[in-house]
């Protein structure tokens, strides 16, 4: 395995970073402190890094589920508007989420589901980010970033009434 340089690796990304968290927290204080915690995690974990995905992608899902931790301990309500943009199938993904033992099993959902619905529905519902921005991460437009979260919505739901119905 070919040997990574940390500190160009830093120079490289923090500014990427930062803005991707600062997008997310709209709080530079928060920004900058859990982009510290990113690259610091990348770091102790860098032995863990096997090639097979860009390295870039890697830092990015540090810094995602980094910040997805940090929102969970403040506690923050959820604020989200993409409900509006979306059809309604009868179950508030939001009202799900905020229970716990729910929010449990959709992150099981969301764990077993493909690439790029995972990390649309995340960015979009977690780190609540506008479909021009999601559309950017993914060097694709907001429409495909549109359709693409409501494609992962439908697995989502569909999934839930599956198990709903199982019950």
């Amino acid at each position: 395995m070919k040997k990574i340089d940390l500190e160009a690796l830093y120079r490289r990304y923090f500014k990427e970073v930062f803005l991707f968290l600062k997008s997310l927290s709209s709080s530079e204080e928060v920004a900058e402190e859990i982009t510290q915690e990113t690259f610091f995690k990348a770091i102790k974990a860098i032995d863990t890094f096997d090639g097979s995905k860009d390295i870039r992608a890697w830092i990015f899902a540090i810094a995602r589920n980094t910040y997805y931790t940090h929102y969970k301990r403040s506690k923050a309500i959820i604020n989200e508007p993409f409900i509006e943009d979306v059809p309604d199938h009868g179950i508030d993904v939001l009202v799900q989420i905020m229970d716990e033992d729910t929010a449990f099993v959709i992150h099981q959902i969301l764990h077993d589901m493909d690439e790029p619905y995972k990390e649309v529905f995340s960015l979009r519902v977690f780190g609540e980010l506008p479909f021009e921005k999601i559309g950017l991460i993914f060097n694709k437009n907001a429409s495909w970033a549109r359709v693409t979260f409501y494609r992962a919505k439908n697995k989502l739901l569909k999934t839930l009434e599956g198990l709903d119905e199982k019950d």
